[in-house]
């Protein structure tokens, strides 16, 4: 509830940035309450749907990804013909997620499992600042979970894998997904089409298959297994991102390759919801999905540095978000070594 809070308030004062330094600080917060409210969502998700269901859950959940960026989409639509401060307005809409918080305390629980290691948390830490004796797996418990996270071999190894993979993910995010409505754009403005309306065209097709990808991810992994469908769509990602930017030149046509590069790019985030919790004993469940999701992130801001370099040295954006595509095979050669989990409970304990 505070991330969510963080994050629209400080979207809103976005639209009041006076310089872009401002902007750029203002943006910075918003982003650590993102990643914050993103894997505890991701934590809480895993742990109140059933095991043979979890799947679908975090896809359900994380196609709000999806819905999102496609609402912001349609309202830019029109919100671009209103003048030099659209983006003013757009930013200050932000602000109507706050509201969700609301309904958030009354309708939805803490979960159990949680709740239970917390509680026992809490006494044995008691307990050793009173100098009392722990057992074991007391001195576990009470250990920082950061620390907690890479002490423990199995745990280390897993999550060095799929911070690598998590970055593949991110990093063809913001270095070729958030390209797709300019570069469909520029293709609409070389025939004579409005650019702005395209571009917002585009982002609604990519996201109309990032829903379904979202979702549909999370289904098939419930079905065919975490390892199969995640390397499919790590696969299908870097096959269909020359499709969408070097072999595809009718306008119409490229809203629907979008579409379907959107189902494999972007609906791959699902893995993370879907797979990471499975991962790791409740003790540090939350601490570990946050540390995959956003170290990536810490790394992957880079990413549209690197690809408007590449545009400006390719002259277009063809040659330079395929470059980046290679990025995908990182998350193909990774995927085997993570264990299957599908239909198996939740660790409480390692």
């Amino acid at each position: 509830m505070l991330a969510i809070l963080a994050y629209s308030l400080t979207t809103g004062l976005s639209a009041f940035a006076w310089n872009w330094e401002s902007f750029a600080v203002l943006r910075f917060v918003v982003g650590l309450a993102m990643g914050s409210e993103w894997a505890t969502g991701t934590a809480m998700t895993a742990e109140l749907w059933p095991d043979r269901h979890r799947g679908k859950g975090a896809g359900l959940m994380q196609c709000g990804l999806g819905m999102g960026f496609f609402v912001a989409s349609l309202v830019w639509l029109f919100m671009s013909q209103t003048g030099e401060d659209a983006w003013r307005y757009m930013y200050l809409l932000g602000v109507l997620p706050g509201f969700v918080t609301l309904w958030m305390r009354r309708g939805i629980p803490e979960s159990e499992q949680w709740e239970r290691v917390n509680d026992k948390r809490k006494q044995t830490r008691a307990r050793k600042r009173k100098g009392g004796e722990l057992s074991a797996h007391e001195e576990v418990l009470s250990r920082f979970t950061l620390v907690d996270l890479f002490s423990v071999p199995a745990l280390r190894r897993r999550t060095l894998i799929a911070v690598f993979m998590s970055l593949t993910t991110t990093l063809g995010w913001w270095g070729i997904s958030t390209w797709v409505p300019p570069y469909i754009g520029s293709v609409a403005a070389h025939a004579g089409l409005p650019a702005a309306r395209w571009a917002s065209f585009a982002g609604m097709a990519y996201n109309v298959g990032a829903i379904a990808g979202y979702v549909g991810l999370g289904f098939l992994a419930d079905a065919y297994g975490r390892k199969r469908v995640t390397f499919m769509f790590f696969l299908m990602a870097f096959l269909l991102t020359p499709v969408l930017f070097l072999w595809t030149h009718d306008i119409g046509l490229l809203l629907l390759v979008s579409a379907v590069t959107g189902f494999f790019s972007l609906g791959q985030y699902t893995w993370m919801p879907t797979w990471l919790p499975e991962l790791y004993p409740t003790r540090i469940r939350g601490t570990a999905i946050a540390f995959c999701f956003n170290v990536p992130r810490l790394l992957a801001w880079s990413g549209p540095l690197v690809a408007g370099t590449l545009i400006a040295r390719f002259g277009g954006y063809g040659h330079a978000a395929v470059t980046v595509g290679f990025i995908y095979l990182v998350g193909v050669a990774l995927t085997p070594f993570l264990p299957e989990t599908n239909g198996k409970r939740l660790p409480e304990d390692v």
